[in-house]
């Protein structure tokens, strides 16, 4: 469907406005939205595409029963000022007729495109700070502060986020990263390993998700070094680094993005999973969702220190920092209490579903979206 012209009206609808792309790594926006779809409309409002054209092109496709994803191919020749006020137009073609409109953001960056959408309700996802990651966009910082004068609720992604957000907003809730259980538990069963890692011999040890200015490439080589007989698996797309500049040996296997479905299968065939996040400031905020998606299919886990991991899970990951530390961490994996160490981790997940995060964020929602905006300040005091 290319038409832009404006999904069904009927239902409260969700416009949501993200950095991240719907194809991109399942995360966070894709759990929460896709199940809000039960109650709303979803716009999923992505960044603009340069393309060889003359002028800009609306595209919108449905990627889920009550999800419609929507972005604008621009010409390559067209001014950033122009393309920002043609996806403004087009936000409010999409938002024109809805009485009942909740506006939903990821990136501050995107606050230009709701300014004069009439909604009821305005809510800042922040899963990321943003503003600390490799090639922020210029004013990251200021649109922030914008955005949290005009937002109704902020969802805090992490503990780490929250404490920096609550002193900046009067309703900032700490909702941390969720867990399918279900999906991810199915590592621990038997099965076919994947074509390209069943070609890899010996004990892997894996990591999946974006590969980035996040991970610790020196790290990731002198463990490989180390360990000449394990193998290292990377699953998932590369983004601001170069992969001239990752590490490479007989023992690195950078695998690129595989669909979410089949990260059980990769995952079943690893004897533990790491995460060699780099202590900086691109990581002083994260939360990382893969923490209890490795939990959840059994695998131990070791990482470096980061605070939300530490504070959540840690009793349950091991850490370590430099090399030598780090290796011995993972060699101890093995002599790991595995009937003991499960049953506390399902205990612990069990009531950390993607459902209850939701259930817990529909709640704080107003029942009218179209709620007067004065309305507000009576939503939070009874927050």
């Amino acid at each position: 469907m290319m038409d832009g012209a404006p999904v069904g009206i009927c239902r409260p609808a969700i416009m949501c406005f993200s950095h991240l792309r719907w194809d991109f790594v399942w995360q966070r926006p894709q759990q929460l939205l896709s199940r809000a779809a039960s109650t709303f409309d979803i716009i999923f409002f992505e960044e603009p595409v340069r393309a060889p054209l003359r002028a800009p092109e609306p595209r919108l496709r449905t990627v889920l029963p009550g999800v419609t994803v929507a972005h604008l191919d621009v010409p390559h020749h067209l001014p950033d000022t122009s393309v920002a006020a043609a996806c403004a137009r087009y936000a409010q073609q999409l938002a024109s007729g809805r009485r009942e409109l909740l506006l939903w953001y990821y990136t501050p960056m995107a606050l230009p495109l709701g300014r004069d959408i009439e909604a009821g309700f305005r809510i800042y996802d922040c899963m990321d700070d943003l503003a600390s990651f490799r090639h922020a966009p210029p004013g990251m910082q200021k649109n922030e502060e914008q955005l949290l004068a005009t937002v109704d609720l902020v969802l805090a992604g992490g503990i780490s986020l929250y404490e920096s957000r609550r002193i900046r907003h009067p309703n900032v809730h700490l909702f941390p990263s969720s867990v399918d259980a279900r999906h991810f538990a199915q590592a621990r069963a038997q099965g076919i390993d994947p074509p390209d890692q069943a070609a890899i011999a010996g004990p892997k040890i894996g990591y999946f998700g974006v590969i980035d200015e996040r991970l610790d490439l020196g790290l990731i080589a002198s463990l490989a070094g180390m360990r000449r007989e394990w193998h290292f698996v990377f699953i998932g797309p590369t983004a601001k680094v170069d992969p001239a500049d990752l590490p490479n040996g007989p023992n690195i296997h950078w695998l690129g993005m595989k669909p979410y479905a089949d990260l059980p299968a990769y995952l079943r065939g690893w004897s533990a999973g790491f995460m060699p996040f780099a202590r900086n400031e691109a990581t002083r905020y994260i939360s990382p969702t893969k923490t209890p998606e490795f939990l959840a299919a059994g695998l131990p886990l070791v990482s470096t220190r980061i605070k939300d991991v530490e504070s959540l899970y840690g009793d349950l990951v091991a850490f370590a920092d430099e090399p030598a530390a780090f290796d011995a961490a993972l060699a101890g994996a093995s002599t790991l209490p595995r009937a003991s160490w499960l049953a506390k981790v399902d205990e612990r997940l069990a009531g950390q579903s993607w459902d209850a995060t939701w259930a817990g964020i529909a709640g704080l929602l107003p029942l009218q979206a179209s709620a007067p905006r004065g309305s507000a300040a009576k939503f939070r005091a009874n927050a």
